[in-house]
């Protein structure tokens, strides 16, 4: 990072976890970075589930904040834990340790971590109060020379040289600035829940990370956060019954036991365990394919630009690697800061940005979107292909090793 002071402005749309990010990386270079949410406590976005880092994830993250906040991120992370592809009698397919897959003497930024997205916010707020405004509900910018000014429901105003969407899945700049970006229904419905005590259960749902895989439909993804669990059972729409998103926790736990009637004891212990309070559905949606577009001095950034299904686990790893490269576009143009000063240099490098970003990223929209609709549409057929690809995999060294080394990048 360079020690510069830019004389331009930037201000980013949305706290969550890319937005936070970006901010600390210009920051750090010198550049002004302001953060406009638009809930009112920095309590009211704290909420979640746990989120798996990946070494990509971890070395956007590492080079986009401070030490201080590096430090306090590895003190609330884990090590990422192991991952296992179970079958629903939970048996192992596949399985993988934590140090096959974090390799030995890794540096830090090259690991896998384990962290709530509550710690996970807690190391990303620190050291920006002077820069986080809250309870500022964006609604439109305007383009005014070599300046954006954004617009926010209480009628106050914010002028930046630069404005980034960062404000999730139904971003407002988006929908001003690519009108044309849709998000689609992946015709896919995932029930979601959370135990609080994970005492009793099996080893391999307290220790690592599993998707199980049955011999017809549906799927169940489990983690590990803390002393919790957490899960989400995946299947057709079609398959749920009209309205299930509007059921209570109760029902929900009911209907996913109903699911997997013949699946082994320990999943039906793990699903009646859950608080029902934390139990809900929701349709699983992903972002359709953008062209570039003309850049201007407003972008976008993380779920704004290109949200994808939570089935491959890398949504907020993307969006931390979209961080990382718009810092460092943003503060390194042929060695030297962009300047507000050098309009010319300060479009080409968000375009720069754009090119990279949107590629990158709809390769991980597409990856998302495939392992969303396998996970509730493939053919019993399918499902014995992979089950005995994976059971070969577990047997040669040479491909599990491959595999492991894969996982998460």
């Amino acid at each position: 990072m360079t020690n510069s002071v830019a004389t331009f402005s930037v201000m980013i749309i949305g706290g969550g976890i890319g937005g936070l990010a970006l901010a600390h990386g210009l920051r750090r270079a010198g550049i002004r970075a302001d953060v406009y949410e638009r809930t009112h406590e920095r309590t009211d976005w704290l909420q979640g589930y746990r989120i798996h880092v990946s070494p990509a994830g971890a070395r956007a993250l590492h080079d986009c904040l401070p030490p201080p906040n590096w430090q306090e991120f590895l003190r609330a992370a884990a090590p990422g834990g192991g991952f296992g592809f179970l079958t629903d009698q939970a048996t192992d397919l596949l399985a993988f340790a934590d140090t096959e897959i974090n390799a030995p003497g890794a540096a830090e930024p090259d690991r896998h971590y384990g962290i709530g997205r509550i710690p996970l916010r807690a190391a990303l707020l620190t050291g920006l109060d002077d820069a986080l405004h809250l309870g500022q509900a964006f609604t439109r910018y305007e383009l005014a020379g070599d300046e954006v000014i954004a617009h926010f429901a209480d009628g106050a105003t914010a002028t930046a040289d630069v404005l980034i969407g960062a404000d999730g899945a139904n971003s407002l700049v988006r929908a001003q600035l690519l009108p044309q970006a849709h998000r689609i229904d992946t015709g896919v419905v995932t029930v979601a829940g959370r135990v609080p005590d994970i005492s009793g259960l099996p080893a391999e749902l307290r220790t690592r990370a599993n998707i199980v895989i049955p011999r017809s439909r549906g799927s169940l993804f489990t983690a590990v956060e803390s002393t919790e669990a957490i899960w989400g059972y995946s299947d057709a729409a079609t398959r749920y019954p009209a309205g299930v998103t509007t059921y209570d926790g109760a029902t929900l736990r009911r209907l996913v036991r109903s699911r997997i009637a013949s699946w082994s004891p320990a999943f039906h212990d793990l699903i009646e365990k859950s608080d029902p309070a934390t139990i809900n559905a929701f349709h699983v949606k992903s972002a359709t394919p953008v062209p570039p577009w003309p850049t201007t001095r407003v972008t976008l950034l993380g779920d704004a630009i290109h949200n994808m299904t939570p089935m491959a686990g890398i949504g907020a790893n993307t969006a931390l690697r979209d961080a990382a490269l718009l810092t460092h576009r943003l503060t390194t143009l042929t060695g030297e800061p962009a300047t507000a000063a050098d309009p010319a240099a300060l479009i080409s490098a968000i375009h720069d940005y754009e090119a990279e970003m949107l590629d990158y990223g709809f390769t991980a929209v597409r990856r998302s979107l495939r392992n969303a609709r396998q996970s509730a549409t493939s053919s019993p057929l399918a499902r014995a292909a992979f089950r005995t690809t994976l059971r070969l995999t577990a047997a040669l060294p040479p491909a599990r090793h491959a595999m492991a080394r894969s996982l998460g990048r």
